[in-house]
């Protein structure tokens, strides 16, 4: 019978501490994540409004991490669910960057392909081919791809919204551009770099 979650972590706390999973995050999240600090107080799932649709708290994902429990933090949906409302940064006691750890996370569960469900890494992706083509999202365009790849029928549910926004010039048919694309171009092949460097 496999372990559960609650089991496998155990496991691993009895094991010697393992830490190499959560420098390795630490370094690849941007600016200083502060992620040793966590101190397991809660508070940013306490501060957390999707919280109850996580499989983790936040804090628990960081124990996860400090476990080296590789798979199961890549696997959560924890970082899919987050909604960068920033409400855990702001309240935790010792400053850590718990949003931009979530990004992380996502981008190496998406490079690792170790996501349970398709959907938002998809979603994710499509949304980033778009500011890297355009400089800005295509609201038009991510919808109707993202919508009639997971949940064609909901399409035409939205269909009304869609033509309400469409009239008040609220969104576009065709995507526009940004000016500047080359200089957004040149700081995106920097970020990948970097990326890649470290």
């Amino acid at each position: 019978m496999p372990q559960t979650t609650a089991q496998t972590f155990r496991t691993a706390l009895i094991q010697e501490e393992d830490l190499s999973l959560l420098e390795e995050v630490s370094m690849k999240t941007a600016g200083v994540s502060h992620l040793e600090m966590c101190i397991q107080c809660g508070s940013c799932g306490g501060s957390c409004p999707p919280a109850e649709e996580m499989d983790h708290t936040p804090r628990m994902l960081f124990a996860m991490l400090r476990a080296g429990m590789r798979d199961a933090v890549l696997q959560s949906n924890t970082p899919w669910i987050c909604v960068s409302c920033y409400h855990c940064v702001v309240r935790c006691p010792q400053n850590v960057h718990i949003t931009d750890v979530m990004y992380t996370l996502k981008s190496m569960a998406i490079r690792e392909k170790k996501y349970r469900d398709a959907t938002a890494p998809e979603f994710s992706e499509t949304f980033v081919d778009m500011v890297e083509k355009y400089g800005r999202s295509f609201e038009f365009g991510l919808a109707t791809r993202h919508y009639l790849k997971h949940a064609p029928l909901r399409l035409v549910g939205m269909s009304t919204m869609g033509l309400g926004m469409l009239t008040k010039g609220r969104m576009s048919i065709t995507p526009r551009k940004i000016k500047g694309m080359p200089q957004l171009k040149a700081i995106l092949d920097k970020a990948k770099e970097l990326e890649l460097t470290s």
